[in-house]
């Protein structure tokens, strides 16, 4: 090719349980188009390839994991990325498109929505423009969508501390497949196996050592990519499940390439376990008050929103509002992030920072595992503009710091504590809605219980009662004989 390349951008993406009852609605989403959306990527921002195609920002809209999409608001953002494709294709066309998702995207009435997205996509571009696709690992690769791009990768560590070095990636590669004019293919193997991501994280074995073969596989003639998907285990469609694709342009190379990472990834099935300690959150709690070297961690692991969970679930806050060593004056500080409640904020907005006040809050969205709490204590801040939680308060009952949002947050990293004042350096307990500490958390923390915590992201798969997932699966199952793990060829 001798001209620069014309390639669009374009995607959608969110993590969404089909076992939690929040639906993700238009705010839920924050939106980029323009050169904004140009400008996310890093290769894109520091002249790395800026220069090395025409790059044409569609649309994209991403949100916090979550629970399934409202329809109304899929079929909205996918009518903008299908307007300015059709814009685009009518003025000059397009060479290739850099296709932004996640991959675990759940959409009311849809089973594949990532697939749909894609087929949707393609009957506006066409066959012959050359789409790359970057994805969570924790993403679902259906027949659909595989079969729909030339190009796709993944992140390769969990927590995903390689985030946007993924997709700069899926955009290099479909830079230099255009450049090279290669015509990639892919060897797509299904593997039987579906875990949560806290007991698949790259930090520990077995998928320490199962996602480092991948640099190997990634040099050898005929391979441009290699990418294995854990899959994501908190929705209840038939494509969730473990999956290896191989890209290049050798057949025999990436067909025996995807064989073999899937056979890596089926005979270390019985190796995963939890990243961290797990326990019940009474537990974790006797563990933090008891530890000498804090702040000490507690995963409320079952409500994690930036797996899908609701955020609202009230039923751990409960437990420690029950327990005396936490909440009578002189205790040690614990801090607890969070529950969201907008009416709840709207109340407090009314009150003064210092006075003691009565709230009920948590428990609107999901009231499964418990019902919404009432909190007596002493407001000990507010707190506005938070471009995800919207209001924040924080209710002081003894040693205990109650943290109260408007909108749904995740309490992932040290500056989401810091911001509002609370420091979690000189807590005892620091006790927040996640599964596997993300990274910041993970250096702080002196001690860490992953709490199995009832809510829409309930470690205990069993619990969940996953029923259209394809049979047999590991470790539902067992299996009678071994799997095929064989490759199939797209393209």
């Amino acid at each position: 090719m001798t001209q620069r390349p014309r390639i669009a951008i374009a995607g959608m993406a969110i993590e969404s349980s089909t076992f939690s009852p929040h639906r993700a609605g238009a705010r839920d989403f924050q939106r980029a188009e323009g050169e904004e959306l140009v400008q996310r990527y890093t290769s894109l921002r520091d002249g790395t390839l800026t220069d090395a195609a025409e790059w044409l920002p569609v649309y994209y809209a991403r949100s916090i994991p979550g629970g399934a999409v409202l329809r109304e608001v899929y079929d909205d953002i996918k009518g903008r990325i299908l307007d300015g494709l059709r814009a685009l294709m009518a003025d000059g066309g397009l060479d290739g498109l850099f296709f932004d998702i996640h991959g675990a995207m759940s959409v009311d009435g849809l089973d594949d929505a990532e697939g749909d997205l894609i087929t949707a996509i393609r009957e506006v571009i066409g066959a012959d423009v050359m789409v790359s696709a970057s994805m969570d690992l924790h993403g679902n690769v259906s027949d659909a969508l595989v079969s729909q791009v030339d190009l796709i990768t993944c992140y390769r560590l969990a927590p995903h501390e390689d985030t946007w070095e993924t997709r700069d990636r899926a955009i290099r590669n479909l830079v230099e497949t255009l450049r090279d004019g290669r015509t990639p293919r892919r060897a797509h193997v299904t593997v039987p196996i579906l875990l949560p991501g806290e007991k698949t994280s790259t930090r520990v074995e077995p998928a320490k050592s199962l996602y480092a073969r991948i640099d190997e596989v990634e040099q050898r003639p005929g391979v441009i990519d290699a990418a294995i998907w854990i899959g994501y285990a908190w929705a209840d469609e038939p494509r969730c499940h473990g999956v290896v694709v191989v890209t290049g342009d050798d057949d025999a190379a990436i067909t025996a390439a995807a064989e073999e990472l899937g056979r890596a990834f089926w005979d270390v099935r019985d190796e995963f376990e939890f990243v961290g300690p797990p326990g019940t959150l009474a537990e974790g709690v006797d563990a933090g008050l008891a530890a000498s070297d804090t702040p000490y961690f507690i995963s409320d692991s079952g409500d994690n929103p930036g797996a899908g969970g609701t955020g609202d679930v009230t039923w751990t806050l409960a437990q420690l509002l029950q327990d005396e060593r936490l909440t009578a004056e002189g205790a040690p500080t614990v801090l607890v992030g969070s529950i969201f409640d907008h009416e709840a904020l709207a109340e407090l907005r009314g009150k003064t920072v210092g006075e003691t006040v009565t709230v009920t809050a948590g428990a609107r969205v999901d009231h499964g595992p418990h019902g919404p709490v009432t909190i007596t204590g002493v407001l000990h801040s507010l707190h506005e503009g938070d471009p995800d939680a919207g209001g924040v308060a924080v209710i002081r009952v003894g040693g205990l710091h109650a943290i109260i949002t408007e909108y749904r947050k995740a309490y992932h990293d040290i500056a989401d504590f810091t911001s509002i004042g609370l420091d979690p350096f000189a807590a005892q307990i620091v006790v927040t809605k996640i599964g596997y500490l993300e990274p910041t958390l993970y250096d702080a923390q002196r001690g860490w219980t992953l709490a199995l915590t009832p809510g829409g992201v309930d470690q205990d798969l069993e619990r969940l009662a996953h029923h259209r997932i394809q049979r047999p699966m590991f470790p539902f199952d067992s299996f009678e004989t071994e799997p095929a793990l064989t490759a199939r060829l797209f393209g």
